[in-house]
């Protein structure tokens, strides 16, 4: 079956989403817009996941618990996790890893942390963008040791991505999909970047507000529909990359 998606997501804890960035408005808007599964990708912090999947489970819409890491080259990488217990397990050892320098709200944005109503329940003190000291080289297996999966985010754009940083994507990473932002670039990286051609090809919105969210258009064709089903596709070179 055809299920619609948009992985990358950011709320209210991430210093740069918009305050409007709920639990509650994130799940009820992706469901609103025909979407089947979506996943929760804070800039290194997976804190409001738990308050998300709730919500998805009332109203009936697949959350996957998971973090755009920042790695100490600067590059983002999705992390993506089956449950909140593995994903909460990868973030503590991101953030053993992190810098920490206090967030200064007033210049970078509030940190904050919600429950399923969408209460205030806390705020991180040290802020969330900076690099951790996981390079993109060991990040993929890294995840694997936590039972999750992780691939290189937005790469067509500028910066903040493998391209942009590195140039390439060397196979030694390991990964096994790659995210675009815009997918009408993918014929020609694909032409520039061959491995390319052995790898899940998705695109996603990482929406900082509620109307970046991408619309039902992109879908992964699963038998069933789990967290656990979108990461073993998306760890599968033969995954089917059907996606209009």
């Amino acid at each position: 079956m055809k299920y619609y998606y948009d992985l990358h997501l950011h709320s209210c804890l991430s210093p740069c989403g918009d305050m409007d960035m709920t639990p509650n408005n994130i799940v009820n808007m992706a469901k609103l817009l025909g979407l089947d599964v979506i996943a929760l990708t804070d800039h290194n912090s997976t804190l409001n996941c738990k308050a998300a999947m709730e919500v998805g489970r009332e109203i009936g819409l697949v959350v996957i618990p998971g973090m755009e890491l920042t790695t100490s080259e600067d590059i983002h990488a999705v992390c993506l996790f089956p449950t909140l217990e593995k994903a909460n397990n990868w973030n503590e050892f991101v953030d053993s890893k992190r810098v920490k320098i206090k967030n200064k709200a007033e210049i970078y944005g509030r940190q904050v942390i919600m429950n399923s109503l969408d209460v205030e329940i806390g705020e991180v003190e040290h802020l969330l963008l900076p690099s951790s000291n996981i390079g993109i080289t060991e990040v993929y297996r890294k995840a694997k040791e936590f039972g999750g999966i992780c691939y290189p985010a937005h790469i067509d754009r500028d910066s903040l991505s493998i391209l942009s940083v590195l140039g390439e994507i060397d196979e030694y990473c390991g990964f096994k999909t790659a995210e675009l932002a815009d997918i009408k670039k993918e014929p020609a990286l694909k032409k520039q970047h061959p491995i390319l051609n052995s790898m899940n090809i998705i695109t996603c919105s990482d929406a900082h507000y509620l109307e970046n969210t991408k619309e039902a258009e992109n879908f992964l064709e699963l038998d069933t529909l789990s967290s656990e089903s979108v990461i073993q596709y998306l760890d599968n070179n033969k995954a089917s990359r059907a996606r209009y």
